[in-house]
């Protein structure tokens, strides 16, 4: 009889023990996958986060290259270069976290293919706006689809996220069943030992309590991320509006100097005698249309070269120690004028033309930036000049 009473509570202990060790497992492996999905859930939002701050910076690069491409303010090209690092970084993190994903990974590449022909974009700006070719930026900014490219950027992002968070909806419903399969091992054990049901619904409990945790964490992570979105989005809203309103301003500045140089010319133009508009270095930036009818020589001829090509000064006393000074350039020099000066005009064929020469210095501010050089035709012997 105590054989068999023993035997039977040594069976029961048996079952028991077997039923504890299979909750035990249990228990234990639903843990282990708790702790992975942890990973995992830290794993999916670190991904968001990273192609968020990479959308965030190619907005960011974007604005500052338009601006730098306008203004060439080495501020902007800082802050545009910085910008590019910093989204080139979390692409970089982003193929790292996803390497072991191959769907998620194939379209980080396909990210980072878009990602670098806007790099590639931004350093052609970059490079043509650093050497002064302004014609090659107004070109490559009027050829840039670049709302569209940041679109179809933006576009990939949220694939890439909304696959993450599939993922992460799978590994909860795959925590949540096994949680379920564990509490009706746990549950069925009740029958054999209630005191190692209630230990083992103690560690139900807190495990269920601590996943209420994350999930409260996650959701306040989840809202917080949300407000910083949002506040992003308003401060690049508010920078594209002060842009704009820039880029308004400037153009309505280069109209109205546009305006101011045209009626320049057409005061140049205007005025009988040969008009040449000179650099500080003695080059000439324009002519009047009498200048072209004297020499025969068209503008595209004289731009940009010496006056001394066409107009010499007549010395008035010539000495043979004299010292080799030009007259013109002493008097830009100085800033003072040349008035009613004897010089000759030479046209195409070599035939010269005596003038009376007379300088202007032109100034900006107390600074002699240039002159306007003034010929009137002497007139021929027996001529009076009206």
């Amino acid at each position: 009889m105590k054989d068999k009473t023993i035997g039977r509570v040594l069976l029961y202990f048996l079952v028991i023990s077997a039923i504890l060790i299979a909750s035990a497992i249990q228990a234990v492996r639903n843990i282990n996958r708790s702790a992975e999905s942890s990973d995992w859930v830290n794993h999916t939002h670190s991904v968001i986060l990273e192609v968020e701050a990479l959308h965030a910076a190619l907005y960011v690069g974007d604005g500052a290259l338009h601006t730098y491409a306008l203004t060439g303010d080495t501020r902007d090209q800082a802050a545009c270069s910085e910008a590019f690092s910093d989204a080139t970084e979390h692409l970089e993190i982003t193929r790292a976290l996803t390497r072991n994903e191959p769907a998620e990974h194939a379209q980080v590449l396909e990210l980072e293919s878009l990602v670098n022909q806007r790099t590639a974009f931004y350093q052609a700006v970059l490079t043509a706006r650093q050497v002064g070719d302004a014609e090659k930026v107004r070109a490559l900014l009027a050829t840039d689809a670049g709302r569209a490219a940041l679109l179809d950027i933006r576009q990939k992002i949220n694939r890439l996220k909304n696959d993450e968070l599939a993922l992460l909806t799978e590994h909860d419903t795959a925590s949540y069943l096994q949680a379920q399969a564990t509490r009706w091992t746990v549950w069925l054990g009740v029958v054999l030992d209630v005191l190692l049901l209630a230990g083992v619904a103690w560690l139900l409990r807190d495990d269920l309590a601590a996943r209420r945790r994350a999930a409260v964490a996650m959701q306040v992570d989840n809202q917080q991320l949300e407000i910083r979105v949002r506040e992003r989005t308003a401060e690049l809203a508010a920078a594209n509006a002060r842009l704009s309103t820039e880029n308004l301003e400037r153009q309505w500045a280069n109209k109205a100097l546009e305006h101011q140089l045209h009626y320049h010319q057409l005061i140049v133009d205007s005025i009988e005698d040969l008009v040449f508009v000179l650099t500080k270095g003695l080059r000439i930036s324009r002519v009047s249309p009498a200048v072209v009818h004297l020499t025969g020589l068209e503008p595209k001829a004289l731009i940009n070269q010496p006056l001394s090509r066409v107009v010499r000064l007549l010395a008035a006393h010539p000495a043979a120690n004299a010292p080799m000074i030009d007259p013109i350039a002493q008097a830009l020099k100085d800033g003072h004028e040349l008035l009613d000066q004897a010089a000759t005009v030479e046209d195409k064929h070599g035939r010269k033309t005596a003038v009376r020469f007379t300088l202007f210095p032109l100034r900006d501010g107390d600074k002699v930036v240039g002159g306007i050089v003034a010929l009137r035709v002497s007139p021929a012997p027996g001529e009076t000049t009206t």
